[in-house]
């Protein structure tokens, strides 16, 4: 509680439920919060986030400190040192919580300074985790499945809905249908499944739902679970290579056109895109196997990396009215 994007918007929904704007209307970006002027956004090549602090493999603690290293530091602070599978290893607080950088992704007309900023006034944005995943996120009342065959689905996505970041009015009890569109990073790993994630108040008190929405390699997303099966992707742990023991192969694009199954036409909501991709090592992993180490057993070897879209609000008929806002400009193109 507190800490995650999640529960921010279900707060908002909260407080606007007692009478007050909802402060945290926000879209979504993925960035570095680095301390060495560069963004270290691959897992492969991760190089710190505090650079003299964590700059080598040794500091990060994903390798044995050497006997010197490790020798000296536990004998000025042994609390700096930590034990794992008989070995010393630095205590250093960054390998236990994240990962390598993420990027922010913005829908603008054009790559002005101008227009990308009138994307973020609207909220059309997305973060990744660090790979170039790009998403695209609609909702309209007038969307039938042809539209994702369609080569002007962005177009008439912009026409006939609303985009990440928008607000959806009610139509009536008419249920919206919701356009998801991810395409992989050319050069990273193939896309594993498309969700949407939903949060709404239930007599005040937070709710949320996770749907699969869309599988790679034609798999279909059991309807008991409401999840995709396993597609059999892994990770070679000698060399960060990728195994497969089913399909496996993963996706370059998904593509879905859903409805909510549970939607409930008085109920405020809001909608957000998650996509993962296949299972990759962490950066903790690529260290190790550089150095002819095996990979620390108390840490995760591999992740999965992803990204999410900002939130469409629906709003339903009895929503207290929002304040208007100015025009910060038109909906991104389908360049």
């Amino acid at each position: 509680n507190g800490s995650y994007v999640r529960d921010a918007y279900l707060r908002g929904l909260q407080i606007q439920a007692g009478g007050v704007l909802n402060p945290y209307k926000f879209g979504l970006i993925g960035s570095t919060d680095t301390h060495d002027a560069a963004s270290s956004i691959d897992e492969e090549t991760f190089f710190s986030k505090a650079g003299m602090l964590d700059g080598t493999a040794e500091l990060r603690g994903s390798i044995p400190a050497s006997f010197l290293t490790g020798t000296i530091v536990k004998f000025t602070d042994p609390g700096l040192v930590t034990e794992v599978d008989g070995k010393d290893y630095m205590a250093s607080s960054s390998f236990e919580y994240w990962s390598a950088s993420g990027l922010a992704g913005v829908w603008a007309e054009e790559n002005t300074r101008d227009s990308i900023y009138r994307a973020f006034r609207r909220k059309e944005t997305f973060a990744t985790s660090g790979p170039r995943i790009k998403v695209r996120f609609f909702a309209g009342y007038d969307f039938a499945p042809p539209v994702l065959q369609n080569p002007q689905l962005t177009r008439i996505a912009y026409r006939r809905g609303v985009t990440m970041g928008s607000d959806l009015p009610a139509s009536g009890k008419r249920a919206p249908a919701f356009i998801v569109w991810a395409a992989a990073d050319p050069a990273g790993t193939a896309l594993q499944r498309a969700q949407v994630i939903k949060g709404y108040l239930d007599n005040g008190a937070h709710q949320e739902r996770i749907y699969d929405v869309a599988c790679a390699d034609n798999l279909a997303v059991d309807p008991a679970s409401g999840r995709c099966p396993d597609n059999g992707s892994g990770v070679n742990l000698r060399d960060c290579s990728t195994t497969r023991t089913g399909t496996g192969s993963g996706a370059s694009e998904l593509k879905a056109l859903w409805r909510d199954p549970d939607f409930d036409p008085r109920q405020e909501a809001f909608y957000y895109v998650r996509v993962l991709e296949n299972p990759s090592c962490r950066w903790s992993t690529w260290d190790a196997i550089r150095a002819g180490e095996e990979p620390r057993s108390d840490l995760p070897k591999t992740i999965q990396e992803r990204a999410w879209s900002s939130p469409i609000w629906y709003r339903p008929d009895n929503a207290p009215e929002l304040p208007e806002t100015p025009e910060v400009g038109q909906p991104g193109s389908d360049a």
